[in-house]
């Protein structure tokens, strides 16, 4: 069923009589769906494909709402927190391992309960890194464009050279979960030396690559070596590609500017599928214009949807339309996790208490909450 409510267009699911459940965007799979039908919720799913301004979801929120399953791009600030709490809402779950969309100290404040859905987009985002690594290197989208042109008339000797990631130094900042797995799809494979900012060592990786030594030595190969860096200069200076993958704050705005992207190598590539803020677009424009050497790849940007002015037009960055986790597993996933969110918090489940979410995707998943962010009033 379809209903229409001031300026806002819903399909709806579930029984009339259930609490109810906003739902911002189409999500992917119905198994979320049942999941919310099943526990007796109503759901409004907006249809609008774009993203919902703040007073849109005042609006969609409406005077009853006990939950909902919102956007990474959309803005949940004091305002629509307290309007949804006014409308009685208990809970609210980014579909995103993210939430900095969200204001959770207002959240708490309200008694409302902030999700996110982590540990099941892990290797999407890692490998869309990881495209983005190599298209950039290897000049792989205007490749593209110039053979489909119909430019390309035979193999030629200096056609489209690119550079080698083998024995290259790979930089990292952020090597968490989605970090860590970037770092094996492209150190690992292409035996690069690891360089990493971190407020902390990360033993794990460590071992992991002194593991990777092991064998690597066993074969009569030269190991790589992993260092963590003291500074983000330490790192930006000697590495061939340098990957933003770490979470996201406002400390974090333009951590990587004018001085910054001058500090790293004329040929280097930067790859970010963190946040957009975390670079300076504008500057990170004016560079990519003044060193056609330099490489970007970019998946977020500082102001979504809308570019710098000028970064469509630099051929020496990929640019991608934000789909670092953009894969069917994946986006099934989340939506659960998202549901369960909803639905554990509202019928009292209490919380998961471990770091591997697979379980809470079965038929037979425990009653638990899979990841709640911070710790209502």
């Amino acid at each position: 069923m379809h209903i229409t409510l001031m300026n806002i267009t819903f399909e709806s699911r579930g029984s009339d009589s259930g609490n109810r459940i906003l739902v911002t965007r189409p999500l992917v799979g119905e198994r979320w769906l049942d999941l919310l039908t099943s526990a007796g919720f109503h759901i409004d799913i907006c249809t609008i494909e774009r993203t919902l301004s703040p007073a849109e979801l005042i609006e969609a929120i409406g005077t009853s709402c006990v939950g909902a399953i919102g956007q990474l791009s959309e803005s949940w600030n004091g305002d629509v927190l307290r309007s949804f709490h006014a409308a009685g809402g208990r809970v609210v779950s980014n579909y995103a391992v993210g939430y900095n969309n969200i204001d959770v100290t207002e959240a708490t404040r309200l008694d409302i309960a902030v999700g996110n859905t982590p540990g099941v987009l892990t290797e999407a985002t890692a490998e869309l890194a990881a495209a983005l690594t190599y298209a950039a290197i290897r000049h792989v989208v205007p490749a593209d464009g110039f053979t489909r042109e119909g430019r390309f008339i035979g193999w030629a000797p200096s056609l489209f050279l690119g550079d080698l990631l083998h024995r290259k130094t790979l930089g990292v900042l952020g090597p968490g979960r989605i970090g860590t797995a970037y770092i094996r799809c492209l150190a690992f494979g292409n035996r690069m030396d690891i360089m990493y900012v971190s407020r902390s060592p990360k033993g794990d990786l460590e071992r992991e690559v002194a593991s990777f030594n092991r064998y690597l030595i066993e074969m009569g190969e030269r190991p790589i070596s992993i260092t963590r860096a003291g500074t983000l200069r330490e790192l930006l200076e000697p590495s061939d590609v340098v990957a933003l993958l770490s979470s996201f704050d406002p400390s974090m705005r333009h951590l990587i500017g004018e001085s910054e992207l001058k500090a790293m190598k004329p040929n280097a590539v930067l790859v970010n599928a963190s946040r957009g803020p975390v670079v300076d677009e504008r500057a990170l424009v004016r560079h990519l214009q003044m060193r056609p050497e330099f490489r970007a790849g970019l998946d977020v940007y500082e102001d979504e949807p809308r570019l710098a002015e000028g970064l469509r037009s630099c051929s020496n960055a990929v640019l991608m339309p934000h789909i670092g986790s953009a894969t069917h597993w994946s986006r099934e996933a989340m939506s659960v996790l998202a549901a369960r969110n909803l639905i554990g918090t509202l019928q009292g489940w209490p919380r998961w208490n471990s770091s591997t979410y697979l379980p809470l995707l079965a038929d037979d998943a425990p009653q638990a909450t899979p990841s709640i962010v911070n710790i209502p009033q």
